[in-house]
């Protein structure tokens, strides 16, 4: 290696560790949270519209004079008064526990017991805690906000009786609101919400909001990347999360915080709020008028957390998502009815296409595969679970599917790196022609296609396999970002092929080593220097393709170790090809092999 790639190596290297304190003094660290919730916001409108647009849905909400007041779309610090008791009661179906509060009379907690809490671990897997959905959310699921004709004094009062639990509150002996909760199968949770007027003369409602979950983090170090929440009107599913409420310019540059994400016209078929792995999708019986959420602060890791894992995130989000409904009138001794299907368990692709199919309401859409790239990261899941069924381990299941797809991809691959050494032999008669065309390139572009076509060479021909395994990456890519049959997969040194690697953590600044995405980095570089470079592309081209690996390394350290193992193994198949095809001799054109053998330059 010469002294320019040495000093480049150290500088990606020196990048790769200094990234994150380097954007901390650029723009300064992020400002201190507190774990208090966002407050509702209940200004009235006083006649204006508010508009709110988001990846390409766009929502007017229309306000009236009067005493109308904006829905309640967060709850308040406190739902109830400091120190008031608490009763819960548990409901336990298959593979799935619920934890009903008194304290806004929803679900405090959802606990998966099919799943366990942590994954991966040297010391072993946490088997004595569960994986969880709304974890330290400051708000039970199905809570009803709406201010104080709704809300009350937050309590509620709980019954248990067989496999349902009834949370009922009279609130100003007026308002009686009944929730009534349902175990089914299949991680299905039946909820029914009844808004009834006691009194003797129509009492006026206002606006509401059912908040069916919080997007959590399920554990300590899991970013905000992967939690977020989606919606779906019937036609067109829409995902977000922090990137939306960051806003920032290109995804990098500080720009203006949004606070509300606000969408749906009397179509919100369901909605849902995930983390990686793990998903709360609430389906209304009839279409919701809105979807709401907000990013709230969630309480920071204890210190038993962050002593069991350094990487534990000092200040989490999560997404308080809900459903929105306009103020009504409801008329003495009538009610309101609405009715819910919860799915509380995992982003697991067959179990959510059963749900999909059956109430035939594409919920398998949760899993975020996302566009053309699903089709392909459905295959490849679908391949993967095939393999690992015939009793190969997952990472071995990767492996097997990598090599399929580089032998499909053989014979064009082959062809490429031909086509790249025939274009090689004809370099003397493009120097030519760059020489005598220099000052003219419209005819510098002519006399280049016109060589090629004499030689059958075609200029486009290395392109072709990059362009074709595009999809096929990036449905990989998808598909390695949300299997939970990775969570918890080994292969050799690697505890979990859903995470990175890490086998150690770096005291004082917390970098981790990760030896997966290194071993990437390595063989990128390895097939860089092997490849043969394009005739046609100037030195400052080839050396920037030279060092490109270098970025990706830095790009995807941190990503999960069966993205990372896949790449590593593709590059491996790769470079093994290109040392057969460059051992391999290639026959000329007779038009080309009257042409001069380019000069061989002697190394000083």
């Amino acid at each position: 290696m010469d002294r320019k790639s040495i000093i480049i190596v150290a500088l990606s290297v020196a990048l790769l560790l200094g990234w994150y304190p380097l954007t901390n003094y650029i723009w300064g660290p992020p400002p201190p949270r507190t774990t208090q919730q966002l407050a509702p916001t209940n200004a009235p409108l006083g006649g204006t519209n508010i508009s709110t647009v988001s990846n390409g849905v766009a929502t007017a909400v229309a306000a009236v004079s009067g005493t109308e007041t904006r829905p309640t779309t967060a709850a308040s610090t406190l739902l109830v008064a400091p120190n008031t008791p608490e009763q819960t009661e548990v409901l336990a179906g298959d593979d799935v526990r619920y934890t009903f509060t008194s304290h806004g009379g929803g679900i405090k907690l959802v606990e998966l017991t099919k799943y366990p809490h942590s994954v991966g671990s040297k010391t072993g897997t946490d088997t004595n805690k569960f994986a969880t959905l709304n974890t330290k959310a400051p708000t039970p699921a199905m809570a009803l906000l709406g201010g104080s004709v709704i809300e009350g004094d937050g309590i509620y009062k709980l019954t248990k009786t067989g496999n349902s639990v009834r949370a009922e509150k009279l609130v100003g002996n007026e308002i009686l609101i009944v929730k009534e909760f349902t175990v089914g199968t299949n991680y299905l949770l039946h909820t029914k919400v009844t808004i009834e007027n006691r009194s003797t003369q129509t009492v006026r409602l206002p606006a509401q909001t059912v908040i069916f979950g919080t997007a959590t983090p399920q554990t300590a170090h899991e970013t905000e990347a992967t939690t977020g929440f989606i919606w779906y009107n019937g036609k067109k599913d829409v995902h977000e999360g922090t990137a939306w409420f960051a806003n920032r310019f290109l995804g990098c540059f500080p720009g203006t915080p949004r606070s509300e994400y606000l969408a749906g016209d009397n179509d919100v078929k369901w909605a849902a709020v995930h983390n990686q792995f793990f998903t709360m999708a609430a389906v209304p019986k009839e279409a919701a008028p809105q979807v709401v959420s907000r990013q709230i602060n969630l309480p920071p890791p204890t210190e038993a957390e962050r002593a069991a894992d350094p990487r534990a995130i000092a200040a989490p989000h999560g997404f308080q998502t809900g459903f929105v409904y306009p103020q009504a009138n409801i008329a003495a001794n009538s009610k309101i009815e609405r009715e819910y299907d919860l799915f509380t368990g995992p982003r697991e692709y067959n179990t959510l296409a059963r749900q999909a199919s059956k109430y035939n309401n594409n919920l398998d859409l949760v899993m975020n595969f996302g566009g053309f790239f699903g089709f392909f990261a459905k295959a490849l899941l679908l391949s993967m679970n095939a393999l690992a069924s015939w009793g190969l381990s997952y990472g071995w299941a990767i492996v097997v599917i990598t090599v399929t797809i580089k032998l499909v991809f053989w014979p064009l691959t082959h062809a490429s790196t031909k086509s790249m050494k025939r274009m090689a032999a004809l370099a003397p008669e493009l120097k030519k022609i760059q020489d005598k065309y220099k000052d003219d390139p419209q005819k510098l572009t002519q006399k280049q296609f016109e060589l090629w076509r004499e030689h059958k060479v075609n200029p486009f021909g290395s392109c072709i396999p990059m362009v074709l395994q595009i999809p096929v990456f990036f449905g990989f890519f998808r598909m390695l970002q949300t299997a939970i049959e990775l969570r918890g997969a080994e292969f050799l040194w690697v505890m979990d092929l859903s995470q990175s690697d890490t086998v150690f953590v770096i005291p004082g600044i917390n970098f981790p080593i990760n030896p997966m995405p290194l071993l990437m980095g390595v063989t990128m570089l390895w097939q860089a220097q092997i490849t043969p470079a394009s005739p046609t592309m100037d030195p400052v081209q080839q050396k920037i393709m030279k060092y490109m690996p270098l970025m990706f390394l830095v790009f995807l350290y941190n990503f999960s170790a069966g993205l990372t193992l896949y790449w590593t193994v593709n590059n491996l198949l790769t470079i093994l090809q290109t040392k057969m095809t460059n051992t391999d001799p290639v026959t000329p054109t007779p038009e080309a092999a009257k042409l001069p053998a380019a000069p061989v330059k002697k190394k000083k």
